[in-house]
């Protein structure tokens, strides 16, 4: 029986993550497995795995063929390059402690270059943020701005309609004396 270690699609359409299972070649994608051994999740920036290193170490030295997607995600968890490491110790170029030594570098640089990526998303967001409100903040000083010489040509009408109005009653107030002059000269005079 030939031995597979590769992807089972779930999720719905355009959000799909995939159990790593080992399964028996002859067996259907998503059919039966001999035993999952952890998951990866496509829609995240980068993209999420979860492995059980011991387990997937097992079965690839036991002889399980990874499909080409899974070999790219077992190369970058680093179950490939512990096999290689310690196939270097079956052999005796190196022992154990050299073995932890490369190890431990290769973590090392891994987990930096991940925090590079999350923290390059992380600036990137703050900076888009950033921007978005800067322009909320000029679009809100350009409409205070308009909503202020609304007021003031409002506030200058106002003025100006009084102005008239008040320029205005004043020569009405001064014609109601003139008729009532000529009122009261109109008995006189008969």
């Amino acid at each position: 029986m030939a031995v597979k270690i590769r992807l089972q699609r779930h999720g719905h359409k355009d959000y799909a993550f995939y159990p790593i299972v080992i399964a028996d070649s002859r067996a259907p994608r998503d059919g039966r497995f001999i035993e999952r051994i952890g998951y990866y999740n496509p829609n995240t920036n980068p993209a999420t795995v979860s492995l059980n290193f011991e387990r997937a170490l097992y079965w690839v030295n036991v002889g399980a063929q990874p499909s080409d997607t899974v070999r790219n995600i077992l190369s970058r968890e680093g179950v490939m390059l512990m096999k290689h490491l310690q196939g270097g110790v079956k052999k005796g170029a190196f022992d154990e402690a050299e073995l932890q030594r490369r190890w431990d570098a290769w973590k090392a640089e891994k987990d930096a270059k991940l925090e590079a990526v999350r923290n390059k998303e992380r600036e990137g967001k703050k900076a888009a943020a950033k921007k978005a409100l800067e322009e909320e903040q000029k679009q809100n000083e350009a409409k205070a701005e308009q909503v202020r010489q609304k007021k003031a040509e409002a506030a200058a009408a106002k003025a100006a309609a009084e102005a008239e109005a008040a320029a205005q009653a004043a020569p009405a107030a001064e014609e109601p004396a003139e008729p009532a002059a000529t009122a009261e000269e109109t008995p006189a005079a008969e």
